[in-house]
């Protein structure tokens, strides 16, 4: 969008002058800010470079300006100077976007937003969509971590909804050099465990330093593992220890766990809410099998199973959400579950990629699945394999055919677009 400065001169002087106005310089009794009460003059006045008690010409207005508009938070700047008072007269930006953090090594919160705003005096939270105040966040946040020895490049980019493409936020990430995680302690664990649980880490430290999920991730994963062994109270503890470092030609980020391993308890029943897709001789079943898994990893199974039963009756965002209530007197558990479906999403279209106009159509005669039908994802998951078995020409025509299938659901209108492509 293109961005006007407005700028207008009034009520300057009583008696004709041999220069114009333009050419003169005054000294302002204030300098006042009208339009945007969301920032305070002694902001808008660093903002721009501006001290109060300096002589300004009309140039230097307009620069004033000109600067704050630059700053992208502004739809219009225009100012006035009647010969006492020079008011600038705001319009707010109706597109700032929030800021997102992505794989900075910085703590986001009330703390870093301060050390931003102590470097970028309009920085409240918001930004941009480029330029201007944008840049500005970018370089205060390299200078930050230049601070603590660590060489970045900070770009910032923005994030939008993929289905109406209206942008939600602007992300900052370090694009050079990469961020890892390192598991630098671990306290608590039983020698048993110390093999696995290493294992465990190991895996979970190959994925990227995210500023706000990589604690919450190796928690997870230290958690499922001893849940997974029948440890159904177990506390895991993650948090950074020590600063970041640069190590081989990336930023390592340290952290620390702690783990309480607990007892193990042994399962005694799952209830689910009435009108669970799943019946209670199901659930037993699973959990009286003869499979050599430890119980917990069946107990872990029956709520994977729950909540993909729901998704194939087209509840995509159904959340599962297990209880356990222990009994520490004979170190039993039993579980409840609070099951949040969400909304129904339907089929909206379904596409055949890479093949032939003869074989498109026989698929799509042999597509039972309806636009407007609640969306089944095993149902595209099981197609190809499905027709093959009951239409020869398909066997024939689909043999040693890979199926790749994308499924995009759009959590505003409910409806899911389905591409399904073939390769030889």
């Amino acid at each position: 969008m293109r961005r006007l400065v407005s700028v207008f001169l009034a009520a300057i002087i009583f008696y004709a002058a041999p220069h114009s106005a333009a050419a003169q310089k005054f000294l302002p009794k204030s300098i006042k800010f009208q339009g945007d009460p969301e920032y305070s003059d002694a902001e808008l006045l660093a903002a721009a470079g501006l001290k109060k008690g300096v002589v300004l010409g009309y140039a230097e207005m307009q620069d004033y300006s000109k600067r704050l508009l630059a700053t992208g938070i502004f739809a219009t700047v225009a100012f006035k100077f009647d010969g006492q008072d020079l008011i600038f007269m705001l319009t707010p930006s109706p597109d700032l976007l929030p800021v997102q953090i992505e794989n900075l090594p910085l703590t986001p919160g009330q703390d870093l937003d301060k050390k931003i705003h102590d470097q970028v005096p309009l920085y409240h939270g918001k930004v941009p969509a480029e330029g201007g105040l944008t840049d500005d966040v970018g370089v205060a946040l390299q200078k930050m971590l230049a601070g603590e020895g660590l060489r970045a490049t900070v770009t910032a980019t923005t994030a939008a909804d993929p289905f109406t493409q209206k942008l939600t936020a602007v992300s900052y990430s370090i694009a050079a050099p990469p961020v890892n995680v390192s598991v630098a302690r671990v306290d608590g664990v039983s020698d048993a465990f110390q093999s696995k649980v290493q294992s465990v880490l190991a895996r979970a430290q190959k994925n990227p330093f995210s500023t706000m999920n990589t604690a919450v991730n190796l928690e997870q994963a230290v958690a499922q593992f001893y849940g997974d062994q029948g440890y159904a109270a177990a506390k895991i503890q993650v948090a950074r220890s020590g600063d970041p470092r640069l190590d081989s030609g990336s930023i390592v980020v340290p952290f620390a766990i702690s783990v309480q391993e607990g007892r193990v308890y042994s399962v005694t029943s799952i209830q689910l809410p009435p009108g669970a897709p799943l019946t209670q001789s199901e659930i037993d079943k699973m959990l009286s099998s003869a499979s050599p898994q430890p119980q917990g990893v069946k107990v872990r199974s029956v709520w994977g199973l729950l909540a993909s039963r729901y998704r194939n009756k087209g509840y995509l965002d159904c959340k599962v959400t297990p209880h356990a209530t222990l009994n520490d007197t004979d170190a039993t558990v039993s579980y409840t579950a609070d099951v949040d479906p969400g909304p129904v999403y339907h089929l909206a279209f379904v596409k055949f990629d890479n093949v032939s106009d003869d074989l498109r159509t026989l698929l799509i005669h042999n597509w039972e699945m309806m636009p407007g039908d609640p969306f089944d994802e095993s149902y595209v998951a099981g197609f190809i394999y499905k027709v093959q078995q009951q239409d020869p020409v398909l066997r024939r025509s689909l043999a040693g055919v890979k199926v790749k299938f994308d499924a995009t659901a759009n959590p505003t209108t409910h409806e899911v677009n389905v591409v399904i492509r073939l390769e030889k």
